[in-house]
């Protein structure tokens, strides 16, 4: 296992895009994190919105790169055919998504705790109120939701071996979602896909009031995105054993 993690590092840190992306996933999480802030209105009773979760609005364009990343980190490999070599030199097969997860994680959980350090800066000298222990819950469930979502990808796209459609695919778990909870109408429907749908569920986690109000629990909301993560690991972990490189 040791060899694996080794070489899928070097594979991951030697990748051009691989900077970019994570520079790339930063930028924009702070970015439209601040833009978001700076446009609430604020008077003496307070501001209109959550100011924590306010400030984290990055995430949800944020997570597309990182998403693009992980996509990439398997993809790749099946593209170029080197994913026949990987298997040469990592004979047992389920090493192989394990150390591409274990080394996305890392790196993804760094960049994003930078991104969500960020954030929380700008969001501090924008808007007041942000409370601390509630605001660390938020900023430590973010950085888990976006490696959550590096392993959703990985899955997803270790499953389909290909670029294009494991991004399609990712994206449109993500962002569909959302469009059909404004397009149906029913209250009822519109709370169960809340609690089921990965991004509403998992963006929970970063709500510091009104927590009474909400479709789902901060933490139990992760653990929906983090049953669609293993859900999507483990069907790319059988794929790859099943079929031929």
């Amino acid at each position: 296992m040791r060899q694996a993690l080794n070489a899928e590092w070097t594979k991951l840190r030697t990748e051009t895009s691989t900077l970019w992306l994570l520079l790339g996933a930063v930028i924009v999480t702070v970015a439209l994190g601040a833009g978001v802030t700076s446009s609430i209105m604020c008077d003496a009773r307070g501001c209109a919105g959550d100011p924590t979760e306010l400030s984290l609005t990055g995430i949800m364009l944020g997570q597309a790169v990182i998403a693009i990343l992980a996509v990439t980190a398997i993809s790749s490999e099946y593209s170029t055919g080197m994913i026949r070599t990987t298997i040469t030199l990592v004979p047992r097969r389920p090493a192989v998504p394990a150390a591409k997860a274990v080394v996305l994680v890392c790196v993804v959980a760094a960049a994003s705790a930078i991104a969500v350090l960020g954030s929380l800066i700008a969001g501090r000298y924008i808007l007041p109120g942000l409370a601390d222990g509630p605001t660390l819950r938020a900023a430590l469930g973010s950085v888990l939701y976006m490696a959550l979502i590096a392993l959703l990808s990985l899955g997803a796209a270790t499953a389909v071996r290909d670029s294009a459609t494991g991004t399609g695919i990712v994206l449109g778990l993500l962002y569909l979602f959302p469009v059909l909870i404004k397009v149906i109408k029913d209250p009822q429907w519109q709370r169960h896909l809340q609690q089921i749908a990965p991004m509403p569920a998992g963006l929970a986690i970063q709500a510091t009031g009104n927590l009474q109000h909400l479709p789902i629990s901060p933490w139990a909301g992760l653990g929906v995105l983090a049953a669609w993560a293993a859900a999507a690991l483990l069907l790319g972990g059988l794929l790859l054993q099943l079929r031929d490189a």
